[in-house]
Order: C-alpha cells, then sequence, then structure tokens
C-alpha cells in the first residue's frame, strides 16, 4: 500500500523560489506530526474553519475519521515532508455533482514561496482529470486573507464576487471572496 501511494505522488519541480520538489500525496496517520505542525498552528487557522489542533489525539482521530475516506484530500509535500494540506470536496447532492470546493492550508514557515499556488493548480487539475462530472472548483476565502486571494489569482481563479455576511467563521459572520476555476479554463 506505501509503495502505491507513493506511486501516485504528483512531483513537481519548482524553479528556485520553493528551494525543493512540490509533491501532493495522500496524507496517512504516520504524518500526525507534520500535520501539528501547520494545523496547530494559530497563523495557519486564523483564516480556517478549524481551531488549531493542541492535542496529537485529536489530530490522530481527525486524519483517522475525516481525512482518510475523504476522496481527494492530499498532504502538499516539499521534497516529500508534509507541509501542508490540500482537498477538493466533492458535493454528494446530484444537483451539484459539476461542483467541487478547493481548500488549502500550508506551515506558515513556506509562505511566499509558490507552494499553495502550485499544490492548488495540481489539485484542480487532477480533479479534473478523475471525475469527468466536475466542470467547476470553486474556493471562498475571508475577505482579509488577502494573501489566498493571491494563491488563487496566480492558481487561474477567477474572482467572482462578494459573499456578504455568507459564514460563521471563528463564532464571527465573516464576508466571503468566491474564485472559481473552470473545467473549460485553460490549463485546467
Amino acid at each position: 500500500m506505501e509503495e502505491q501511494e507513493q506511486e501516485q505522488q504528483t512531483p513537481r519541480t519548482s524553479g528556485g523560489s520553493t528551494g525543493g520538489v512540490i509533491s501532493l500525496r495522500p496524507l496517512t496517520l504516520s504524518d500526525v506530526d507534520d500535520f501539528m505542525a501547520w494545523a496547530g498552528d494559530p497563523d495557519v487557522a486564523r483564516f480556517c474553519r478549524f481551531e488549531p489542533y493542541v492535542s496529537r489525539d485529536d489530530a490522530l482521530a481527525y486524519i483517522a475519521g475525516t481525512i482518510l475516506p475523504h476522496p481527494y484530500f492530499r498532504a502538499i509535500c516539499v521534497d516529500g515532508r508534509p507541509v501542508g494540506q490540500v482537498s477538493v470536496t466533492r458535493n454528494e447532492a446530484p444537483a451539484d455533482a459539476h461542483r467541487g470546493e478547493l481548500g488549502y492550508a500550508l506551515a506558515s514557515g513556506y509562505w511566499g514561496r509558490g507552494i499553495a499556488t502550485e499544490a492548488a493548480r495540481t489539485a484542480v487539475a487532477e480533479a479534473f482529470g478523475g471525475r469527468p462530472e466536475l466542470e467547476r472548483v470553486e474556493a471562498m476565502v475571508v475577505v482579509e486573507n488577502a494573501a489566498s486571494q493571491r494563491v488563487l489569482e496566480k492558481a487561474g481563479f477567477a474572482r467572482e464576487g462578494l459573499l456578504r455576511k455568507y459564514q460563521k467563521v471563528k463564532g464571527k459572520t465573516r464576508d466571503l471572496v468566491v474564485f472559481s476555476r473552470l473545467s473549460t479554463d485553460a490549463d485546467s
């Protein structure tokens, strides 16, 4: 099984700014300590729906119960080491099966190097390639998270508009910016 997971990695050699090879692979229980490095960081979790993980046991339960059964949840790796996560959520309702939602988080020590942009591009390309019914991938970003908005723009997403008072994030109703990428967009 481990060999198959290694074969599923999608390496992307980056230009000098990232300092390594970026790849995506399934996250495993043995990655829990690396997971805790970003998922336990309040700076990383600031605009995310999750609170920072403080318990290794809670992180293991989340990996086992949510990540492992998820149809597309990958570790973002630099030189083989997990430094973040990226997912494309599948909508189960038949009327919404053509849409998915992109989510990602990256360890703060890796911000500003183009890693999240490359991971988003790769994840969306793999999702479109593996799911013929998928026509649209959306991403919703808290208005104050300008860095994440830049990631999506660089990854080829179109900014569609503002969703006012759209979602509770950390107990506060927030405005979100919605972005999309279509399977018919160039480089999908």
